[in-house]
């Protein structure tokens, strides 16, 4: 262990103390001791406001932990001391994390083996915008929906974080794209490649269909509730639903269970019909499993993999980060609320830098 590594380090972190408006986020201040054995302090260079984020501070978030909490569902930084039993030349190294929550601070203390090295030649803005972004939409597209040349997909919120990269990643592959979105987003995503619907359209369907008659290859559908009804009626005959989401439940007050197992219940029913059509849940933990058991292993080996795939797309120029705004860490309430704003005009990812 390094000398840096014996000391401590005081971190300022953005805490969520309960079910508040944006403005209730505190900014607080907490020593972090030395790394423990198999852990890397790394300081972060930039994290970012997600979906996720907007659902935990609602309690609308399955799984996430009691109040109060420091949100941040991945960070990207250097690795700044290394405990017993981690390798020294990850010193030095930038890194990108996975983490649900603990993101927003200066610094965080993790498992160095969740860690996955940034190449070099991407700046940590630009591979923020990739980890659970880019790696939900790269495992959607390649190992759900296993998109090829030629197929058209529907991207519902097709000019958010994971809409943009979906876009991307589809069309890397050469299939063609429709997405949903607001107008104010249509010529941005028109100069994308992209056919854009307007998402409130009551004739959505009719739309699809015109512009994919036969219907389409694979929807990815962030709503949940009446939308994958919709969005499942628009498949044709061996077609692929990924639903990863159940942003159209956000505001309601009950249990999220009360909306998340009737989506699955649906999903599954459709899979028992005698069809050729696939519906499921895409969960980016998926598999996850306990500490130093087999299944975690594979799901690291899996993220890596990904993530290392997605960020080498990035830097041979054949991905484009998409960055909508940038705010310091003590400006995250700002940040959400521009996230949440239904004035939000820029594509892609809000950027938080300690």
């Amino acid at each position: 262990m390094t000398a840096a590594a014996e000391a401590t380090v005081t971190a300022t972190e953005v805490v969520l103390p309960g079910k508040v408006a944006p403005s209730g986020l505190r900014l607080v201040q907490r020593t972090l001791p030395a790394p423990a054995a198999g852990k890397a302090l790394v300081g972060v260079e930039a994290t970012a406001v997600s979906f996720a984020e907007s659902a935990m501070r609602r309690g609308r978030y399955y799984g996430q932990p009691a109040f109060p909490f420091v949100p941040g569902y991945d960070l990207v930084g250097i690795v700044k001391a290394v405990g017993p039993g981690v390798d020294r030349a990850l010193l030095g190294r930038r890194v990108a994390a996975l983490t649900k929550t603990g993101g927003w601070s200066t610094a965080v203390l993790l498992t160095a083996a969740d860690l996955v090295e940034v190449p070099d030649g991407i700046s940590a803005d630009e591979a923020e915008t990739l980890i659970v972004n880019g790696l939900t939409a790269y495992q959607m597209i390649h190992r759900s929906a296993r998109v090829q040349a030629g197929q058209t997909i529907l991207v519902t919120g097709v000019s958010g974080g994971v809409g943009t990269i979906l876009t991307q990643l589809a069309q890397h592959v050469g299939a063609r794209v429709i997405g949903t979105a607001h107008p104010r987003h249509h010529e941005a995503l028109r100069a994308l490649g992209v056919k854009p619907i307007d998402y409130r359209d009551p004739d959505l369907a009719t739309r699809v269909r015109n512009l994919a008659p036969a219907g389409v290859d694979a929807v990815f559908d962030h709503l949940g509730g009446a939308s994958v009804t919709l969005s499942y009626g628009m498949l044709n005959r061996t077609g692929t639903l990924v639903s990863y989401s159940i942003a159209a439940a956000l505001d309601d007050t009950r249990h999220v269970l009360l909306d998340f197992l009737p989506l699955l219940a649906k999903l599954a029913f459709w899979n028992y019909l005698p069809t050729r059509r696939h519906a499921s849940f895409y969960d980016v933990w998926a598999g996850f499993g306990k500490p130093d058991s087999a299944k975690r292993e594979a799901f690291r080996a899996r993220m890596r993999t990904d993530l290392t795939h997605v960020f080498d797309l990035l830097r041979d120029g054949r991905l484009t980060a998409k960055i909508a705004a940038r705010f310091p860490l003590s400006e995250a309430a700002a940040a959400m609320e521009l996230s949440e704003s239904s004035g939000r005009t820029n594509l892609g990812k809000i950027i938080l830098a300690p």
